[in-house]
């Protein structure tokens, strides 16, 4: 045990912290021959789950900041993959679109990021599975919820 009283083997945070990167790295190497990164991949799948999201909610979905966001955005719209409004319709936000070039390129990241997550899940039976998505729901709850 180390002096905090953190025994890492069995610290809940710790292990969590350990398959979040071990998961990103997975996710890493199977986006990277795609010509992809996570974020990349995370705007794509956000933009085909709610079309329209403006540059701020597509940072905050994927965990960047909205500047890392506005360049990635305007490099997915110089290659085809996203279009935007020269104009914003209503105030400031740029609603993004996927084009049919980036739903391409997104069904093929989509099915390389989920075999990703079928290896993770491989030893879990399914209520192993969804008692982990819950447990892991009420947790993300409880941290919000001290957060406000």
């Amino acid at each position: 045990m180390s002096q905090d009283g953190i025994e890492l083997d069995t610290s809940l945070g710790y292990l969590l912290k350990e398959a979040s990167s071990a998961l990103r790295s997975a996710m890493e190497a199977v986006l990277r021959p795609l010509g992809m990164t996570i974020t990349h991949y995370s705007c794509l799948e956000l933009l085909a789950q709610r079309p329209g999201l403006s540059n701020s909610e597509l940072a905050r979905g994927a965990f960047v900041t909205r500047q890392s966001m506005n360049v990635l955005l305007q490099a997915l719209e110089r290659d085809g993959f996203v279009s935007r409004p020269e104009q914003a319709p209503v105030g400031k936000a740029l609603p993004t679109q996927l084009t049919p070039l980036g739903r391409a390129h997104l069904a093929q990241a989509t099915a390389a990021v989920r075999s990703v997550e079928v290896r993770m899940l491989n030893g879990l039976t399914p209520d192993e599975q969804q008692a982990a998505l819950t447990i892991l729901r009420s947790m993300i709850r409880s941290l919000r919820a001290a957060e406000a």
